[in-house]
């Protein structure tokens, strides 16, 4: 699988399991891997999408302190559904039921081992595809369309 990986200053402290728990998938790693410089998630967030939504990446993973902001960015863009996971059950629910294709971590909130359980838990999850979770998506998709100024 194609997947979108970055970390802002903070998340940076979670790069090594997340990218451990990424091995033997296509990444295509949007950094950062310094707490030196202050990196703003939104910006991570942006990269991250706009990968997903040229095709370049099937999924994503971003990381960053509390998992809050990078998933509140990820998903006002068009396309991308992002949310934060600090459970197994969440993390691969969220892709079966709701086709999530952004995975949030925080650096502050989970450790390197259970970071490694969620990437896993949501890399190996499919959409389920049955109509109900389809009709619900038709409806986010519709929320995107439609209520772009509120």
């Amino acid at each position: 699988m194609n997947v979108a990986v970055a970390f802002d200053h903070r998340g940076v402290y979670l790069r090594e399991a997340v990218l451990e728990a990424l091995a033997g998938n296509d990444i295509l790693d949007l950094g950062t891997d310094t707490d030196a410089v202050r990196i703003d998630y939104p910006d991570k967030a942006r990269e991250v999408g706009e990968a997903i939504q040229r095709g370049e990446s099937e999924r994503g993973v971003l990381v960053c302190g509390s998992g809050v902001g990078a998933a509140v960015a990820a998903c006002k863009m068009t396309g991308i559904r992002a949310a934060i996971c600090h459970d197994s059950y969440s993390a691969h629910q969220g892709v079966e039921h709701d086709n999530m294709n952004v995975l949030c971590l925080g650096s502050e909130v989970v450790g390197p081992s259970l970071a490694g359980e969620l990437v896993d838990a949501f890399l190996n999850a499919t959409f389920n595809g049955g109509e109900r979770y389809v009709e619900r998506l038709l409806k986010v998709a519709e929320m995107e369309r439609t209520m772009k100024d509120g």
